[in-house]
């Protein structure tokens, strides 16, 4: 089991990795061995964002889900060095 600082590194990889193929099919929009890498980090960096939601809340507000109170932050913020 990862810890939060390694879901979050994990999650930066990511959107690196995101960011890179995109700017590279900006400008090969045909290449599928691109297009089905991006399609595969995409859905591991879901997974992984979803896994730092649920054991360690939300990465930013629009993952809060509470009725009652807003819940988007109880402890530090995910980008605050007491939370990796």
């Amino acid at each position: 089991m990862r810890n939060r600082n390694q879901l979050m590194q994990l999650i930066r990889k990511y959107d690196f990795a995101l960011y890179d193929l995109s700017l590279y099919l900006d400008t090969h929009t045909q290449c599928r061995d691109a297009l089905h890498l991006y399609h595969k980090y995409r859905a591991l960096r879901q997974a992984a964002v979803d896994e730092y939601v649920r054991r360690f809340g939300p990465i930013d507000h629009r993952q809060t889900e509470s009725q009652t109170q807003w819940d988007w932050v109880k402890g530090p913020y995910p980008w605050e060095k007491e939370a990796n």
